[in-house]
């Protein structure tokens, strides 16, 4: 099995007990999450071989999600802890479909002090699945970090996963920075995008336009979901389609995170590497088999409330509908 290694953002979601009716009264309850957090549990609820890498706060919400990485089974040991920032936190209201928006007390946060000198010597010099997103770019200095980290995982021979994931709110005036998510795109082997991320990161280009020049400089793999709808994986050379179960939505907030998740974990599974990829994508049979079931994956975490609570193990796709 390949191992994971995540990085990024680890946050606490305090979730609103409303459901789109700005009436009723309101509690939030809080979940362990963030993105890449989230990816990295993913894989190892399905028993695989997942680290997380980051820096949160030495301060209660810190110590509450260093628990949660390690009682869902991810590899904290070089998790760093500050003092200078507080743990970041998110306020997720949600609507009668389960579809949110995000309030975020960030930054000042602690993950985005993470800088090269934290990163654990020679963690890359052995293959890995490493999974990054656009949220550790919102600010210059850990922006850079993680451009440096993704090009050291690189050329270490790790395969690069990028999941967009664009939250306008997190960026300066509330204007992400397009030219430098295409930066950490640059790195991507693999890049996972929903069809808005995709729509905002085109800019005046078709979407065709955008895929092909992103394949053409080096993408392998690029997968563009559409919340329930089909999901549509491009390659150089052709396009899959799968269709992932029909559910009913309670809250969507780890769904895209469930997604790459499982992709990932099939890649793991597979023993795949940045050496074997291209053969593994050749196998169109299997491609399609590791798409159904990142589906399934996204479409179980959208029956659940809360972000790492609600992905599924490594039995809790049996009686999802097909």
């Amino acid at each position: 099995m390949t191992p994971i290694i995540a990085f990024g953002e680890a946050l606490v979601d305090m979730l609103s007990s409303r459901l789109g009716d700005d009436t009723a009264p309101e509690t939030f309850t809080p979940y362990a999450g963030g993105a890449p957090a989230n990816a990295a549990v993913a894989c190892a609820r399905q028993g695989l071989p997942s680290c997380f890498l980051g820096m949160i706060g030495d301060d209660r919400f810190g110590d509450f999600l260093v628990e949660e990485l390690e009682r869902y089974g991810v590899d904290t040991q070089h998790i760093v802890r500050t003092r200078e920032a507080r743990t970041a936190l998110a306020f997720v209201s949600r609507d009668a479909h389960g579809e949110r928006q995000f309030d975020f007390y960030r930054p000042p946060a602690a993950d985005l002090l993470y800088r090269r000198e934290h990163l654990p010597a020679g963690i890359f010099t052995e293959p890995a699945l490493v999974h990054l997103c656009s949220n550790s770019l919102t600010d210059t200095p850990i922006a850079r970090t993680t451009l440096d980290l993704a090009s050291i995982a690189r050329r270490g021979g790790c395969l690069i996963s990028v999941d967009a994931n664009l939250r306008p709110p997190l960026w300066p005036q509330g204007q992400v920075d397009i030219a430098l998510v295409e930066q950490l795109l640059e790195r991507a082997h693999l890049v996972k995008l929903s069809t808005e991320e995709l729509d905002a990161l085109r800019g005046e280009q078709s979407a065709e336009a955008w895929i092909s020049l992103r394949l053409a400089r080096g993408t392998r793999l690029i997968v563009v979901t559409d919340g329930p709808g089909p999901v549509v994986a491009h390659l150089a050379d052709r396009q899959l389609q799968v269709t992932p179960p029909s559910v009913a939505a309670v809250d969507t907030t780890a769904a895209g995170d469930a997604f790459i998740g499982g992709l990932l974990a099939s890649l793991s599974r597979d023993d795949v590497t940045c050496e074997t990829l291209t053969a593994w994508l050749a196998d169109e049979a299997r491609l399609s088999e590791a798409l159904r079931f990142a589906g399934r994956c996204g479409a179980f975490a959208a029956t659940r409330a809360g972000a790492f609570v609600s992905l599924p193990g490594e039995a809790d796709l049996e009686n999802l509908p097909t």
